[in-house]
């Protein structure tokens, strides 16, 4: 079987590889949801910091000094701060939103990124992606719409904040990848944002039961798997090929929403939902034919 699997072409094991970390990322916002129906979300977060940083601890030692040696310290204090944010927010609406609600809105993330990379990495933007940024947040804006059966409120503003401060920090990354390496990024993340979490986890601390303690630890583990495949999925397949196959989480956090809470999100989730992933869809397109197009000029 292995063998077979070698001889696979390299977008199609990095497909199966970026779907399969989609399902366990899915799997750990559903723990994470269920820790939540007691727990606070920054107690949820610093354990699931913590497990992480555990994990990663050995290969964290053996790099020092230079896994804590940046060049842009400062930048990365940053990520760091912004990190925190979006985590907060993010995993806040996540807990009191539907898995799918709260999944749509995070899919913005690719329409904050075209704004951030026009302020902060010049990028030109062409008409087409500018409709298409304009249509995703359309779309965003009907799953907002307030109705008779529910609308906007702070949770859904908490998600769209959280997929604007995301986005930056996918910028901030971009800058750093090209300065520092993976190791000392991972290093700042997991202990940064860990000392971070550690304060108002104290505030709203609350003891764990045996099985909250359970799920805390097996949310950074699942995290932490999640999160290696998917760098494997990009080690293997092109960007651009894999990162439409991101839209799977919308099904399964539909499909876990429903299982393990019983929710099922109103008609204009779905409507709205569909916008943003074809109108992110086509920007992602486009972005890969631009990059393509800019490779043969040079």
């Amino acid at each position: 079987m292995l063998a077979h699997w070698a001889t696979l072409p390299d977008n199609v094991r990095g497909g199966v590889l970026y779907i399969a970390a989609a399902f366990l990322l899915s799997i750990m916002l559903a723990l994470i949801k269920l820790a939540g129906q007691r727990l606070h979300v920054t107690e949820i977060l610093f354990f699931r910091q913590l497990t992480m940083v555990a994990i990663s601890l050995p290969m964290i030692l053996r790099g020092l000094p230079g896994s804590l040696s940046s060049k842009r310290a400062d930048l990365q204090l940053l990520r760091v701060a912004v990190a925190f944010g979006a985590m907060t927010l993010g995993f806040s609406a996540v807990i009191h939103l539907p898995l799918a609600e709260a999944t749509s809105l995070g899919f913005t993330k690719t329409f904050f990124m075209t704004v951030l990379g026009i302020v902060f990495l010049d990028e030109a933007v062409r008409l087409r992606r500018w409709i298409a940024l304009a249509v995703g947040f359309g779309g965003a804006l009907i799953i907002l719409w307030p109705t008779g059966q529910g609308g906007l409120d702070i949770y859904h503003l908490a998600a769209l904040a959280s997929a604007g401060l995301v986005a930056l920090v996918m910028v901030l990354i971009r800058k750093l990848s090209q300065i520092d390496r993976p190791l000392t990024i991972l290093s700042y993340q997991g202990i940064g944002v860990g000392f971070l979490m550690f304060w108002p986890m104290l505030w709203y601390w609350q003891t764990p039961t045996w099985f909250e303690a359970g799920l805390l630890v097996l949310i950074g583990a699942v995290a932490v798997v999640g999160q290696y495949i998917n760098i494997l999925a990009l080690r293997a397949g092109e960007t651009g090929a894999l990162a439409p196959l991101d839209f799977t989480r919308l099904v399964f956090a539909g499909t876990l929403g429903l299982m393990m809470f019983g929710e099922w999100p109103a008609h204009r989730v779905w409507v709205g939902a569909a916008v943003i992933v074809g109108a992110a869809i086509y920007t992602i397109h486009r972005e890969r034919r631009m990059g393509r197009a800019d490779g043969q000029k040079r």
